[in-house]
């Protein structure tokens, strides 16, 4: 149940979610409260205007993003990544494809290859309504041995549907193989609440992030030339959605406080 609330719920405070509520609202008061109608299309013009241009998009994702940077990774016994990175190879798609959180898996290939940790530990599972493929965890194995990484180094946790189960069903892995320390591969994005889950679970994880949406480059574009400026004001639906995406980890961060995971 908690799952289902915790997709369906944020639609009424997530901009474009909260933007239709609001105009479904102006629609039914537009003749008996043409105030009320006229508030709430200016309320949901404003949200989707302001939600939608660069400046304010690109803050707000690197409030989260800059967090966690490290110029230099330690050595671990043993990298741990994330789901929520890849699509099941359904019809027509040849093969599992990799998402924008697709980093995640290339990052982890990376640092294994660095010689940064002996095991690569996979996590994540397939919601149902997501179809029934295999697991993200098995998706992201597939991935890694075609590109060279060997199955004896991987490990596979295919159960879990959210960052909470992510750290606990780990964390049994983490205790039956007796290793101590860990690289956490996700999202930059994701890292603060996914950081703070896992230390709640006690476990000694280093953030690995990746899969940066601003660096010092966009920010800089922002000021680079008053025609930048201007066009970055300009609502772009790339920028809602690294918003709502920024948006989705604070309330996540509250819920999770709220629920005693971190």
């Amino acid at each position: 149940m908690f799952l289902y609330l915790s997709k369906l719920l944020p639609l009424f405070i997530y901009p474009l979610g909260l933007a239709c509520v609001v105009l479904i609202i102006a629609l039914f008061t537009i003749r008996r409260r043409p105030r009320t109608a006229v508030f709430c299309i200016i309320f949901a013009l404003v949200l989707l205007i302001g939600t939608s241009n660069g400046w304010v998009a690109r803050y707000f994702v690197r409030s989260l993003e800059w967090q966690n940077t490290s110029s230099q990774l330690p050595n671990a016994e043993a990298i741990v990544v994330l789901g929520g990175a890849t699509r099941s190879a359904f019809l027509p798609r040849p093969t599992v494809d990799l998402t924008e959180a697709g980093d995640r898996v290339i990052y982890g290939a990376q640092l294994y290859r660095q010689k940064k940790a002996p095991y690569i530990i996979l996590s994540g599972g397939r919601v149902e309504w997501h179809g029934k493929g295999s697991s993200e965890a098995s998706d992201m194995a597939g991935i890694l041995t075609s590109i060279g990484v060997p199955k004896e180094a991987i490990i596979e946790e295919p159960n879990s549907l959210n960052t909470y189960e992510n750290a606990v069903n780990v964390k049994k892995i983490l205790e039956q193989r007796q290793i101590k320390k860990i690289l956490l591969v996700t999202s930059a994005i994701h890292m603060p609440r996914s950081l703070l889950i896992f230390k709640k679970q006690k476990i000694d994880a280093i953030p690995a992030p990746t899969d940066f949406l601003v660096s010092y480059g966009e920010l800089q574009e922002l000021t680079s030339t008053p025609k930048a400026a201007i066009l970055n004001l300009i609502p772009d639906a790339d920028n809602n959605k690294d918003f709502t995406s920024a948006l989705k980890e604070y309330i996540g961060i509250v819920i999770y406080r709220l629920r005693g995971w971190l």
